[in-house]
């Protein structure tokens, strides 16, 4: 016997809410503060990730993404707490002043050593920045060509193992403390490239480095890359076992990819490199 329409629709909200509660019975009692959320992300926090350095908008795909997961929870908007870290500082072994971090953070094994991650929320190719006048000099999207670039890092970044293990170029890369750094580095010409995730590295060519372009970006079998992105949490938080829930829930749903459509779209049309 089929289902008249009206009771479908309220057997699948129904579905909803149940599940939307049994995410916050999962949560209940394993925040920092009861009923609320405590969510950190950079500091500052870049576009498309977050839009104006405004994560309590909702707006980028990590502060979208952080709602989504904070809904499926059980906690609406306005019980959720923004806090900033810088990268370095979150991902040391400790206790955290947040229940998670969302900041493009790479899940690898020596990370998941010193905390904890949740299940990936997104999968990123890794993408060369340079300039416009490297290109011209003849830099071109093979992996050859690569290799003769003065490359600049930061150490901590997963960047690093993918720069000297995929690429290996013929002199030491120049080691930075941060992005800006590295990004000021390509401006100054001390360096002719960099790495970053390819929505990152889509953004700073168009709006941070005066004439940087987008060399290409790496195919999955090339490289370390994609790189997995995951919510940063203390080790050994009770939180995680939700948070994968949420993350699942939302992957299932469509959800996650609806959002990564919105605010990610523009990721496409860089050439492979080969």
């Amino acid at each position: 016997m089929k289902l008249l329409a009206s009771t479908a629709l309220a057997l699948a909200v129904s579905g909803t809410t149940a599940l939307a509660a049994g995410h916050a019975a999962c949560a209940a009692g394993k925040t920092l503060t009861d009923g609320t959320l405590t969510i950190a992300t950079g500091n500052p926090a870049y576009y498309p990730w977050v839009m104006n350095d405004a994560p309590e908008s909702g707006e980028g795909f990590e502060a979208a993404v952080a709602y989504a997961i904070a809904d499926k929870m059980g906690f609406d908007a306005d019980a959720v707490t923004w806090v900033r870290t810088s990268f370095d500082e979150a991902i040391q072994p400790g206790a955290k002043n947040f229940d998670f971090n969302i900041q493009q953070y790479s899940i690898t094994p020596e990370r998941d050593e010193m905390v904890d991650f949740s299940m990936p929320y997104y999968t990123s190719a890794m993408a060369v920045l340079t300039t416009q006048a490297v290109m011209d000099a003849g830099a071109n999207a093979t992996l050859d060509s690569l290799k003769s670039l003065q490359w600049g890092v930061v150490g901590s970044h997963t960047s690093y193992s993918m720069l000297t293990g995929v690429i290996q170029p013929e002199s030491d890369p120049l080691l930075y403390n941060d992005n800006a750094d590295v990004n000021a580095a390509i401006m100054a010409g001390q360096i002719d490239a960099a790495l970053y995730d390819l929505p990152t590295a889509l953004y700073l060519s168009a709006v941070v480095v005066e004439g940087g372009a987008l060399l290409g970006q790496f195919p999955a079998e090339q490289s370390e890359s994609p790189d997995h992105f995951g919510l940063l949490m203390e080790e050994g938080n009770p939180l995680k076992e939700c948070v994968d829930a949420a993350i699942t829930d939302l992957t299932e749903s469509g959800e996650l990819a609806a959002i990564e459509a919105t605010w990610l779209a523009e990721a496409t049309g860089v050439p492979v490199i080969k």
